[in-house]
């Protein structure tokens, strides 16, 4: 069984590398003192995992700003780059995962499936030296990234949106440990270009030492799906209640996010160690200028093109049914708000999509000065 486990996790772990994933505070949605219809406090600590990412900082939200205690749920959360791994292995009852890992994983066995959506599209950035002033420049290049040729980011993106070559030999490629070494790499000089998720390519931009070329927003011409929330089967069937409250305080995350980005920004900044303006800049991209991509709602739709994708361009070995990785009963059970009418409702007239990043930081002051 131990052997299994290494090898989901190392599954997990290198499919990642090539996909596209404090105090209390008081929060509309959720902050100090108890949820409506929250479960009763439990003393079972759930282990929650998050990355690097900015994708993933619901996790983050939940525990600083008191969503997690609102709910009555005590969430012990880490954020490394091993969650795939501790999620395989069943240390790990929870976390933010990119959706090609869960489901590979999931179709080699892992007790992992994918109870909530997180965040909808790519949004993995190509992020280019200043001296680069067009695509085919990379070309020999030093450029961290993964091989494009079964890179999801590189075949559904780049590929298209950019017209650069899948062939590896074209480029001459780097591994860096994470998307922060990238990051310091290319700002000494030693690579011109990496692929990264936020907030390393809003870092780039405010630094002045890169600039972004490219962004994967849409899989292979329409919207699929980035990361998701994801549930270890073993935690629902021993803990069922607490799996359902935990998606009312991932929804309860995201709309504050979404209804307080001021406040989100500053949590930012400090779980991830970037500027505060870098973490605004990076809710900005994913609350309003690519669209509200951070979501707990599942789609269908999104959800099947994912799965074309996948199998398009054979990035997955062992594409499992896709019934036995979504999670339903849970989800249903959750009984989540919907999506497009908490945006009408609470989100659009404050943050409407297409206001200018500085009106979007001007209101963001206003909501909470």
């Amino acid at each position: 069984m131990k052997k299994n486990y290494v090898m989901w996790g190392l599954l997990l772990m290198s499919v990642f590398t090539v996909s596209g994933c404090a105090k209390s505070q008081t929060s509309e949605t959720g902050g100090k003192g108890e949820s409506k219809d929250s479960v009763t406090a439990s003393n079972y600590e759930i282990n929650v995992g998050y990355y690097n990412c900015d994708h993933m900082v619901a996790g983050p939200v939940g525990e600083a700003a008191g969503i997690y205690k609102a709910h009555n749920l005590n969430v012990k959360l880490t954020g490394n780059g091993k969650v795939p791994q501790a999620m395989a292995a069943g240390q790990m009852d929870a976390g933010y995962i990119g959706a090609r890992g869960l489901v590979a994983a999931n179709g080699e066995g892992s007790p992992i499936v994918y109870a909530a959506n997180n965040h909808i599209g790519g949004s993995m950035y190509l992020v280019v030296a200043n001296d680069i002033e067009k695509p085919e420049d990379l070309y020999s290049q030093k450029v961290a990234m993964p091989d494009p040729s079964t890179s999801e980011s590189w075949l559904a993106g780049y590929a298209q949106t950019l017209n650069l070559s899948a062939d590896p030999a074209k480029y001459e490629l780097i591994q860096t440990g994470s998307d922060s070494d990238s990051y310091l790499a290319l700002s000494t000089g030693q690579i011109k270009a990496y692929t990264c998720c936020d907030p390393w390519g809003s870092m780039a931009e405010f630094n002045k030492v890169g600039k972004i070329m490219g962004t994967y927003y849409e899989m292979d011409g329409a919207m699929g799906i980035c990361c998701g929330f994801a549930l270890n089967k073993n935690f629902i069937k021993e803990h069922r209640d607490l799996a359902v409250e935990l998606l009312k305080a991932h929804q309860d995350s995201i709309k504050y996010i979404y209804e307080h980005p001021k406040k989100a920004a500053e949590i930012f900044s400090k779980y991830y160690n970037v500027p505060y303006e870098v973490s605004l800049m990076t809710i900005y991209k994913k609350c309003i200028e690519e669209g509200r991509t951070l979501t707990w709602q599942l789609n269908e739709e999104e959800f099947t093109h994912a799965y074309d994708v996948y199998k398009k361009f054979n990035l997955i070995k062992n594409l499992p049914d896709m019934e036995d990785v979504i999670e339903r009963d849970i989800y249903n059970e959750a009984n989540l708000d919907n999506f497009e009418e908490f945006i009408k409702n609470n989100v659009d007239k404050n943050f409407p999509v297409g206001m200018t990043y500085e009106e979007f930081e001007k209101k963001a002051n206003e909501v909470d000065p």
